[in-house]
């Protein structure tokens, strides 16, 4: 098995790469634990003592739940591996405050107030609510690590992959250019009145392509061993860590099967 990075972009979270030599099963299974198992920090309880704005209770702490916070794996604990047994410390718990008052105005999630400078929300321009004269929001936040099987929001990103596309020139190719007015991938190119692959667009190609009516030796499949990742963080975490932690869970969820397995026999 091998990984080729093909684009890393941190500043938008970004990260695609090619997974070579392995098969169907494992690169669903690495999409499903980066979305589903790796933990990212979310509100979950949210005790408010003023809120008469145009909003509910209930509408302001959901939308307090989906604010990405920048999450600390290190500090903190999932509240059932915790030592506390999810009862509540401070090493699977974070309090934070949010306490605004205006006139008239927008409140920012810039404006919520973390104990802990390492964990605050990602996007601080998202809104929470509008409020108008004479108009107060006061709360108290609990945020906690979770997965994204239990709720979106402790979600990290959005990852989907496809095949890597093999595009084959088997012969000479007798009209070129019917097949250059057909490409709107731009996968093909003409090069000494010749057909030829473009190389820097061959992922972009479109897996339905079928040249076979212009010309039987243009030949667009799907490789059944490398797949073509894309990764989207939400800003929780960055691309590489979520990668590195889902092979982490892959090797402990995989240490627990062959424990059961012992203890079957």
């Amino acid at each position: 098995m091998e990984v080729r990075v093909l684009e890393n972009n941190k500043e938008q979270g970004k990260l695609s790469f090619i997974l070579k030599d392995s098969n169907p099963i494992f690169a669903n299974t690495l999409r499903r634990l980066m979305i589903d198992e790796v933990p990212a920090m979310a509100i979950e309880d949210v005790e408010f003592s003023k809120n008469n704005s145009i909003l509910y209770d209930e509408i302001v702490a959901h939308r307090l739940g989906l604010v990405p916070l920048k999450t600390d794996l290190k500090s903190y604990n999932l509240p059932e591996k915790c030592k506390c047994e999810g009862k509540g410390c401070n090493r699977c718990q974070l309090k934070m405050a949010l306490r605004a008052t205006k006139g008239s105005g927008m409140v920012y999630a810039s404006e919520i107030k973390s104990k802990d400078p390492a964990v605050k929300p990602v996007y601080g321009s998202m809104p929470i609510v509008k409020l108008l004269k004479g108009q107060t929001l006061e709360l108290e936040a609990t945020a906690a690590l979770g997965k994204g099987k239990n709720h979106i929001k402790w979600s990290p990103c959005h990852v989907y992959y496809k095949y890597k596309p093999v595009i084959e020139i088997t012969g000479e190719v007798k009209n070129p250019e019917a097949i250059i007015e057909v490409d709107h991938n731009n996968i093909f190119e003409i090069k000494d009145r010749k057909l030829a692959i473009n190389k820097d667009k061959v992922l972009d190609c479109d897996l339905s392509l079928d040249f076979s009516e212009i010309d039987k030796n243009v030949k667009v499949s799907a490789s059944d061993t490398d797949f073509v990742f894309y990764i989207e963080s939400f800003g929780q975490l960055s691309c590489k860590e979520i990668v590195n932690n889902a092979l982490d869970i892959f090797d402990e969820q995989l240490d627990e099967f062959v424990e059961e397995l012992k203890k079957a026999k």
